[in-house]
């Protein structure tokens, strides 16, 4: 992909002028994202923007080249209701077409699974919407043939989870095909954040995946801060990237030992669940928010770590340190947990590649997809951050992955607190840029979170778009479950741990 294509280069947390982002014509629009996806870029946003004119649509595309670190932002204008679909040459925009189909009423002509993403009603149309769908009632992909039948899981689960509807299409116990029907409670926080920012904006961007607030928000911030044009000083910068790597250790941590009890090991199921919580405690002590709720604003962060919680930090770090390792060593030495592990849910390196995965779901397949690599934001700019991988693409794999993470987490936060940066100077806000757009990637603990501002003549949010690491996912879970038992789904579905309330946003 070069600028010949008028696809603006842009970079991670960095604003730049609409105005050159002129509309494309939409053939040319489209071949560049094709042609950016045949050399190995990813789709990491693909959403529609409302325009002034009647009757107009804007598409915008966020390509990232992430060998090279780097980013390109492309704008098409559609006229009518209608456009040709992507989908069947570029599988990485079936979930985004479909959303497009849904909030704006636009029509992917083409798309070969065209259906309700959410259950919602057009939320930035200006066209009257059509009838509500009832909740839940759509098509399903069916398998035809003797001895093939359907079970039906959810979407009321018996766990405190949120709902989502599985259909396996199975013979006997082999699954054919798994579909899954997400979207039952839909927050509209992307509608909540038009006209601001409102004092409740970073409240709400907080909650786009609780699992994952300190991801969510340092996107929101970094966004902010480029169309601003403040710089946030080292430490700053450094104590964020701790929280970032404690919230990596906590939900690691978790997922090892629910992956050890779905297989009945619960020596490790056991032990996890209670480190989990020390991990969680440490964001704690940081911020006085086991999520780190409160730590994260934008220019201007609201707690430091003086030297005594610091220390404490590094005592209890080593501690629990001490405790995941011998949890997670019972798990690896045990024999029959790793016959369970091996060959399941498989997703090939292909695969990922074609349905642009990230985070550990795309490492575990062999793909070097990580933003705190490849672009890198707050002190991972100045390091260089191993890239944990693993090949096979099995649960194997992918909790292989979790545990070098689990690791590598480890040392960078000793690492960091043994060599906190002097505090500087507090940068003073000023208001955002009119006209301008920016975009912002965050590793976080399931991968990459992308955040697209775009903001109107009056430095207004005019379109912000969350892109949630389980929006690329979730067809890999589909993909990994495909020839397997169905007794099978529970463990896959762990090796994922993908966000119901992050899809449905």
């Amino acid at each position: 992909m070069t600028t010949q294509n008028n696809f603006l280069p842009a970079v991670n947390g960095a604003a730049v002028d609409l105005g050159g982002l002129g509309p494309l014509p939409l053939e040319r629009f489209q071949s560049a994202i094709l042609e950016g996806v045949s050399r190995g870029h990813r789709v990491a946003s693909y959403f529609a923007v409302p325009t002034d004119r009647t009757g107009e649509t804007d598409l915008i595309a966020v390509l990232a080249d992430d060998p090279q670190g780097r980013l390109f932002v492309g704008r098409t204008r559609v006229e009518g209701g209608s456009f040709p679909s992507l989908t069947p040459q570029c599988p990485q925009v079936h979930l985004f077409e479909r959303e497009i189909a849904e909030q704006f009423g636009l029509k992917p002509e083409g798309h070969p699974w065209l259906k309700p993403l959410r259950f919602i009603q057009r939320p930035f149309s200006s066209q009257p919407p059509p009838p509500m769908p009832e909740i839940g009632r759509m098509d399903f992909y069916r398998v035809e043939g003797e001895e093939v039948h359907e079970v039906a899981v959810g979407p009321i689960h018996a766990g405190v989870i949120e709902p989502g509807h599985f259909r396996f299409q199975c013979h006997g116990e082999k699954v054919l095909h798994l579909e899954i029907s997400l979207g039952y409670q839909h927050r509209g926080i992307e509608e909540a954040l038009l006209g601001g920012p409102h004092r409740a904006s970073v409240f709400q961007v907080e909650t786009a995946a609780g699992d994952s607030t300190v991801a969510h928000t340092w996107a929101y911030c970094q966004n902010f801060e480029a169309l601003t044009g403040v710089e946030v000083g080292a430490r700053e910068l450094v104590i964020r990237s701790i929280a970032l790597e404690l919230e990596r250790l906590a939900n690691h941590t978790g997922d090892l030992g629910a992956l050890a009890g779905d297989v009945g090991f619960l020596p490790t199921q056991a032990y996890c669940g209670r480190i989990r919580g020390d991990f969680l405690n440490l964001t704690a002590l940081i911020c006085g928010n086991r999520f780190g709720r409160g730590l994260l604003r934008p220019g201007r962060d609201r707690h430091d770590l003086d030297p005594a919680r610091a220390g404490t930090l590094l005592e209890r770090l080593g501690q629990a340190e001490k405790d995941v390792t011998g949890a997670v060593e019972l798990m690896w030495n045990s024999p029959s947990v790793l016959e369970r592990f091996d060959g399941i849910g498989t997703v090939t390196a292909e695969q990922a590649l074609e349905l642009g995965l990230v985070g550990p779901s795309a490492r575990a397949c062999g793909l070097e997809v990580d933003v705190r690599q490849n672009h890198p934001f707050g002190p991972y700019r100045f390091m260089v951050v191993p890239i944990a991988l693993a090949q096979e693409g099995d649960v194997h794999s992918r909790a292989f992955v979790r545990w070098i993470e689990i690791q590598r987490s480890i040392k960078f936060i000793r690492e960091r607190l043994q060599n906190l940066p002097e505090a500087g100077d507090r940068p003073a806000g000023g208001e955002p840029k009119p006209n301008s757009l920016a975009v912002s990637l965050i590793e976080g603990w399931r991968g990459e979170v992308c955040h697209v501002v775009l903001t109107d003549p009056a430095g207004k949010i005019l379109r912000y778009k969350i892109t949630d690491p389980s929006f690329h996912n979730w067809i890999a879970l589909s993909m990994a479950m495909r020839n397997q038992a169905v007794s099978d789904f529970p463990i896959c579905n762990k090796s994922f741990n993908l966000s119901y309330c992050g899809q449905d946003l």
